[in-house]
């Protein structure tokens, strides 16, 4: 499924209306259809004689309120309609849904005095639910004074509300809100989801996310000039192939981890482990010379090596990085990062190791770090790396504060992708994973309780341990999504106490639940 920007909506509704005959009176009609019936849907059986309160802005999203009370009103609920803007803005469909609902009996209340705003008030409190049609997509920038104080009191009374393409308040494109949103407990979108739906603090506010193509041609809605994918379960079945029967551990890959140092030998062991864990044939860890007979009995399934060090318990210098040219020989893919640390020397021989290598790369944690300063180095690679940042490492790398990255994640991100020539996956509330060419996909899978030291960790363990199994350019893909699985696999025992290695157990799990829905929709 595709994601839309604001404008890609727009060209939609335009072609829809200009190709197809799709008027805006027929979508809008449809969309209050169906508001009615997720309004229903939220209040269980029976709906007669429900409280609805119904709040319109003077936009389509309005209209789609109007039309919405109208419906409402025919399955016996009991309404009360505010109005908030200005009716000189009212599109043709909008005036005409208006003044339906006015010729039904039902009593519009224009929010313009303080009589209107005390019945406002007072029908809240008995309210059962809250239809919230004030903005729409097109909403971007400061909200007026009315407006705010109408969210304020909504969000106050602590009512359902269903939020009709997306909560009042929220920018479609980013999630970002300027000063409050609506906090809706179901959002009902139309067409196809919004960038807005998925990044905090937009995300926060969507409650359960609704989508329904009101009509919409599938052609129009899956045309490939939007570059937003939801990386869904239909999606990642086509990810991973099966397993021929003649596999062997030299073809499911031999894995090369470059990883760990004095005190952070568990990132070494939580990234090789899960590049096993995953189905990697074979996986040997390049660890500082010191720690190496403790990782060598910590990882069993996991051929240690020790690689010399600049400082006790740090990798670094021309003899490592000697040694590591040479284990990197015969390895399929390589990681490296996890727990390495941060010292000059050790950047210096990831710096020149990257640039060495020729096959399929991925560089996480402080594998990242040895490239601030140096992101010319970067894009001048021989492969196409794979980079596993958290936001706070991306902001590091590209020189700037995570406040300025989360402003317009999708836009830095996919900027990012270009200038280094790298595929990226940023680890947020909603991970998002994109490609030099533009591509950006946005997860659906993990949970608040990943948010524990060593998850990306195995992440990144999990993404190199696919790539020689798959196509390695869609490994970060397929790696992201079984590790969001395999967090809530994990969160449905530990719940937030779960820890990276709740989730490192849970990646088989995941694995034979992406399997069973591919040998599933093979048999259909």
């Amino acid at each position: 499924m595709r994601i839309s920007l604001a404008e890609e909506m727009r060209g939609i509704d335009k072609k829809a209306a200009e190709t197809y005959g799709l008027s805006t009176a027929v979508l809008m009609e449809n969309a209050g259809h169906r508001t009615a019936e997720a309004v229903a849907e939220l209040l269980g059986t029976p709906v007669m004689g429900k409280s609805v309160i119904v709040l319109a802005g003077s936009g389509n999203n309005g209209g789609d309120a109007f039309a919405a009370a109208r419906h409402l009103a025919n399955l016996g609920m009991r309404l009360k309609v505010f109005f908030i803007g200005d009716v000189a803005h009212f599109s043709p469909a909008t005036a005409a849904n208006c003044e339906t609902v006015k010729k039904m009996g039902i009593e519009i209340h224009e929010l313009a005095s303080d009589r209107t705003w005390d019945r406002l008030t007072v029908s809240l409190r008995f309210a059962d639910v809250v239809v919230d049609g004030v903005l729409g997509t097109g909403f971007a920038g400061e909200l007026r004074k009315p407006v705010l104080r109408l969210i304020e009191l909504v969000n106050s009374m602590g009512k359902p509300v269903v939020s009709i393409d997306i909560p009042s308040g929220v920018a479609a494109d980013t999630g970002a809100v300027s000063t409050v949103a609506m906090q809706a407990a179901v959002t009902l979108t139309f067409g196809l989801p919004k960038v807005g739906h998925f990044l905090c603090p937009g995300a926060a506010l969507t409650g359960k996310l609704l989508v329904d193509d009101i009509g919409l041609p599938l052609q129009l809605l899956e045309e490939k000039s939007m570059r937003q994918v939801l990386l869904d379960d239909a999606l990642a079945t086509t990810l991973v192939p099966l397993r021929p029967l003649d596999v062997h551990k030299g073809s499911c890959g031999h894995v090369l981890v470059v990883a760990g140092s004095r005190g952070m030998t568990g990132a070494a062991y939580l990234a090789s482990l899960a590049a096993l864990r995953i189905g990697a044939g074979m996986v040997t860890l390049a660890v500082p010379e010191s720690i190496a007979d403790l990782m060598e009995m910590k990882t069993t399934e996991v051929m240690t090596v020790p690689v010399p060090e600049c400082v006790p318990g740090v990798m670094g210098g021309d003899e490592a990085l000697a040694r590591l040219l040479e284990l990197s020989e015969g390895k399929d893919a390589v990681l490296i990062g996890p727990g390495l640390g941060r010292l000059e020397a050790t950047g210096e021989v990831v710096r020149k190791f990257a640039a060495y290598l020729e096959k399929p790369l991925v560089l996480d944690a402080d594998a990242l770090f040895a490239f601030h300063g140096h992101l010319k180095e970067l894009a001048r690679c021989k492969q196409m790396p794979v980079l596993t940042p958290h936001l706070g490492e991306l902001a590091g790398l590209l020189g700037e504060t995570v406040e300025a990255v989360r402003q317009d994640l999708l836009k830095c991100v996919r900027e990012a992708a270009a200038r280094l020539q790298s595929v990226i996956v940023a680890k947020s509330e909603c991970t998002l994973v994109a490609y030099p060419n533009g591509e950006v996909f946005f997860t659906t899978k993990g949970n608040p309780g990943m948010a524990t030291a060593g998850c990306g960790d195995v992440l990144a363990g999990t993404v190199v341990g696919l790539m020689q199994q798959m196509e390695s350019a869609l490994a970060p893909l397929a790696g992201v999504y079984l590790h969001g699985l395999a967090g809530d696999l994990a969160a449905s025992h530990s719940g937030d106490g779960l820890i990276a290695s709740d989730v490192l157990a849970q990646l088989p799990r995941a694995l034979v639940n992406l399997r069973r829905r591919q040998t599933g929709a093979a048999a259909k």
